[in-house]
């Protein structure tokens, strides 16, 4: 059970938090991944991290600009995102999977989501 919150409306150029707490699994054991969906486009891949946090990776579209970290002893995983753009208005999904689906969007398990909207 993954639950998002930190979604909001902020001008370009502003910063978001966002956080998704894991329940019903131990979060060390899942690959963990942010992504989004636009309307009237399909979800795409954000970021993701492993098991430890030790390895990330990111869409070309978030390098430089958002931050992924997770913290296993509270079962949370973060999106730091800076610099934000219109383009980044969509709905952030948090997604995980005991396998490590890197930067798939076939992840196994998945929240509810939270609205992110930039505006211009």
């Amino acid at each position: 059970h993954l639950v998002e919150s930190g979604g909001g409306l902020v001008q370009a150029g502003g910063s978001l938090r966002l956080s998704c707490a894991a329940s019903g699994r131990t979060s060390s054991l899942l690959t963990m991944a942010w992504l989004r969906q636009a309307p009237g486009k399909e979800r795409e891949f954000v970021a993701a991290t492993s098991r430890t946090g030790a390895f990330t990776t990111y869409a070309d579209s978030a390098k430089g600009r958002f931050t992924i970290s997770r913290s296993n002893t509270k079962n949370t995983v973060y999106l730091q995102m800076n610099s934000l753009k219109p383009e980044d208005t969509a709905r952030y999904y948090c997604a995980a999977d005991p396998v490590n689906r890197w930067d798939s969007v076939d992840y196994k398990d998945w929240g509810q989501g939270t609205q992110v909207t930039v505006s211009s």
